[in-house]
């Protein structure tokens, strides 16, 4: 889709295009990229923008049980910047689709029908306050681990939006750790609550990176992402930072990693861990998880509800 510049030949364009980014160059909307660039533009940031929204939905489950009217105004206020971020983040996508003729539209589409996923996590349910503190403390730790590795990405509208996005996640994991921090503070029953959720919650945490590429077959999308400086490390190296962050920060809580296997191993200086299992996650992402399709169904009445909006809006 994208147009040659006059006189080039596409693998001179290629070329020019990988210079430009060598040379620390940002890649705007309207410059020519090659096709899988775009399309891997398109599915990791529709992605990022859509596991936004829906990763709204478990907390705001949340915010009429918060036990005080701080910790509700707290969630709330997390849960309006989560959806600003998503729709910040589509309307970057908006852009890469133009010349495809495709939409918003069309993406909220892809994502009822199941073409368009969202992160392994949102799709797990909320039991209990300990959960709201978990999914902004390692949850959103997780992920600004995963952004800040694409604060330089080389298409510079995704890398200015994540600079915003950051700065932001940055109050969230701070908003959780809070949560957690009270509830360590407080009873028996509380301090076995967080023992609780982090058990449940471990192999999720493990997920979110994605699979090693020794997980993978054949050109993964992290490779690609890579090798067009959109992202700078692995799923792997990113887990690893996870690890040397939070790890000491668990049990410095008194809280026990469900984990008996993992181990800091001095000589490969790297943790040691035993995997989560990679077909359920293939399920959970597939809409197979504890929660993937109340919270779609949710998302999909709450669009359709609103719809008159948008009707109007475009008027």
């Amino acid at each position: 889709m994208s147009v040659l510049e006059k006189g080039l030949s596409e693998e001179e364009q290629l070329s020019k295009f990988m210079a430009k980014i060598e040379a620390g160059e940002k890649i705007e909307a309207d410059d020519w990229m090659p096709e899988d660039y775009r399309t891997a533009l398109i599915k990791l940031i529709s992605m990022h923008g859509i596991s936004e929204i829906m990763g709204a939905l478990p907390e705001k489950e949340w915010v009429p049980k918060a036990p005080s009217l701080k910790r509700k105004l707290g969630i709330m206020a997390k849960v309006q910047d989560e959806m600003g971020h998503g729709q910040m983040l589509l309307r970057v996508t908006e852009d890469l689709l133009k010349p495809y003729g495709k939409t918003r539209e069309d993406l909220m589409q892809d994502l009822f029908k199941g073409d368009l996923k969202f992160h392994n996590v949102f799709h797990m349910a909320t039991k209990s306050w300990a959960d709201a503190g978990m999914v902004g403390w390692l949850v959103d730790g997780a992920a600004i681990i995963t952004q800040t590795n694409m604060l330089n990405a080389s298409y510079g509208p995704y890398a200015r939006a994540l600079k915003r996005i950051c700065s932001e996640e940055v109050f969230h994991a701070q908003h959780g750790e809070a949560i957690i921090m009270a509830l360590t503070e407080g009873t028996v029953e509380q301090k076995l609550m967080i023992q609780e959720c982090l058990n449940r919650w471990w192999d999720s945490l493990l997920m979110f990176f994605g699979p090693a590429s020794k997980q993978t077959t054949g050109s993964s999308k992290q490779d690609i992402t890579m090798k067009y400086r959109i992202r700078t490390k692995t799923n792997e190296e990113l887990r690893q930072i996870f690890f040397t962050k939070y790890i000491p920060r668990i049990l410095s809580l008194g809280l026990t990693i469900p984990d008996e296997t993992i181990h800091f191993d001095q000589e490969k200086q790297e943790w040691i861990y035993q995997q989560p299992d990679w077909n359920e996650f293939k399920e959970i992402i597939k809409g197979n998880g504890p929660k993937s399709q109340e919270r779609l169904d949710l998302r999909r009445t709450s669009y359709e509800t609103n719809k008159w909006v948008r009707d109007a809006l475009a008027k």
